[in-house]
């Protein structure tokens, strides 16, 4: 029976499954880990934990399916993220995380100047710097850590990591490198030299290769290690909101995927590489794929914090604030309670909650968080159409699928038709499907096709009308004292 192995290296946990050719999945299973915060606006994690929980999620799979004859494996990760390597390709320290790691938020004018301004940086990388640019981290680094860099001979994300320990090739894949702002031309699709030697000094870039593309293939070593066959071919990977996207659906204008998770991330495509002030441009998957992206530094976590604080379970919480219906019972939510990415990119903004009485219950903050992380995608939705990118309809995928609650949610509060997919078990199911794409001819139509579609109710969204102008004025008329909190609560460096 052949099957393709799909591994995503998340936030919060590591998920791999196994698959046929034709998209039936076999077998699945996954590990649960955590970030590390050190300081205040540090998040890190363990490089050596991807390739740990790889080789035995993988091993895991291949036991509970005896009969499969793995044909080709993909991978996708977070990012974009920067591991420093030795020569011998050990980790050096652990990996900072994508943006809300917020570290180089100090730097970014700094940087800026440094390459001529923004304009050359939008011209060539087609975003401004934001605390999500991986080259800037990896410039924070050499400029702060300056025994570790002297060390430093390369840098993978969680993807690359896993990819080169597997094919002993040193290679990141397109769409990550244009997340390495400002290292990467997004018009050339090409490392930047100079920008390179002035932010990254002596460090060796990888090799890139397109995500479906073949990156090597599995090594001796690594079979040992994971029981995968030697010789079966590697994709290059993607970051991992991109595989989830490629599980879902053709990558097309107009069409905006929404990735339900510990964050939330959004992926526009566009005819081409255009900026969009306050978001992101990338490469896709494939050449000739380009989109404008956002994402918000929490949204799951918020639940998941708020499920912890009440030793609640998922179904109770879920019936609950569905029970407390639109608006929350009067509640407004600010959820930017790690900052926020885009479209505000602001890395001292924290969250707020406005409206509270004795009366309000946990199902009141529970569906509070949900209408505030809706709220973020309807700004980013209006950031895109103010730069002229209309998006008409939206596709989800993800854990926070559970239930229907979070994704009516969305489609009431932004006015838009959601279509959800039949399988939602994230980026490694399009992280086999890029494999698949090694040895077969697929097709992600016939692999996942459409489950159902959410329309919005029209009463229910005009009843979010004003509740998302009290949500933009409360940034607003906030900001100023949540930065204030921000700097008393910083650690002194």
């Amino acid at each position: 029976m052949r099957a393709v192995l799909g591994v995503d290296i998340g936030t919060s946990s590591t998920k791999a499954l196994l698959a046929r050719l034709d998209g039936t999945v076999l077998a699945e299973s996954s590990r649960q880990h955590d970030v590390d915060r050190p300081e205040q606006g540090l998040v890190e994690m363990d490089g050596d934990s991807w390739w740990a929980e790889f080789a035995e999620l993988t091993r895991e799979l291949l036991r509970s399916v005896p009969d499969a004859d793995v044909a080709a494996v993909g991978v996708s990760g977070i990012g974009p993220c920067v591991l420093l390597t030795d020569a011998d390709d050990r980790p050096l320290r652990p990996a900072v995380l994508y943006g809300v790691d917020t570290r180089t938020a100090d730097m970014l004018d700094e940087v800026t100047a440094e390459l001529g301004g923004l304009d050359p940086v939008r011209a060539r990388c087609g975003s401004a710097l934001t605390t999500q640019a991986a080259g800037v981290k990896l410039a924070w680094l050499a400029r702060n850590e300056p025994d570790t860099w002297a060390r430093a001979a390369r840098f993978t994300m969680p993807s690359s990591r896993v990819v080169g320990l597997l094919t002993g090739e040193y290679v990141l894949d397109h769409h990550s490198a244009s997340q390495t702002t400002p290292l990467y031309d997004v018009h050339e699709n090409r490392w930047i030299p100079e920008w390179c030697d002035a932010l990254a000094p002596g460090l060796l870039m990888p090799r890139l290769v397109w995500s479906g593309e073949r990156a090597g293939a599995v090594t001796a070593a690594a079979a040992a290690a994971t029981g995968l066959p030697v010789g079966i071919p590697v994709t290059a990977g993607a970051i991992d909101a991109w595989a989830e996207g490629v599980s879902v659906g053709e990558a097309v204008p107009g069409r905006m995927f929404l990735q339900y998770g510990t964050t939330m991330f959004m992926i526009a495509p566009t005819t081409g590489a255009i900026a969009v002030p306050g978001m992101w441009t990338t490469v896709g998957t494939r050449p000739g794929q380009a989109c404008v992206a956002g994402g918000t530094a929490t949204s799951g976590a918020i639940t998941e914090w708020l499920r912890r604080l009440f030793h609640g379970d998922w179904s109770t919480m879920l019936e609950e604030a569905e029970a407390s219906g639109p608006g929350a019972n009067g509640l407004l939510m600010l959820p930017y309670f790690a900052g926020e990415r885009t479209p505000i990119a602001d890395p001292h903004a924290r969250g707020v909650v406005a409206g509270l009485t004795v009366r309000h219950t946990r199902g009141d903050l529970y569906r509070a968080a949900l209408e505030a992380t809706a709220y973020a995608v309807r700004h980013n939705l209006e950031t895109l159409a103010a730069a002229g990118v209309e998006v008409r309809e939206l596709v989800g995928a993800g854990g926070g699928l559970r239930g229907s609650l979070w994704p009516t949610i969305v489609s009431d509060v932004t006015g838009l038709p959601q279509t959800v997919p039949s399988v939602t078990v994230g980026a490694c199911f399009g992280s086999a499907f890029l494999a698949a794409g090694l040895v077969a001819d697929v097709d992600i139509a016939t692999w996942n096709p459409a489950d159902r579609v959410i329309h919005p109710d029209p009463e229910a969204h005009r009843g979010y009308e004003a509740g998302y102008r009290d949500f933009r004025d409360l940034y607003d008329a906030t900001a100023a004292i949540v930065h204030r909190l921000a700097r008393r609560t910083a650690p002194h460096r």
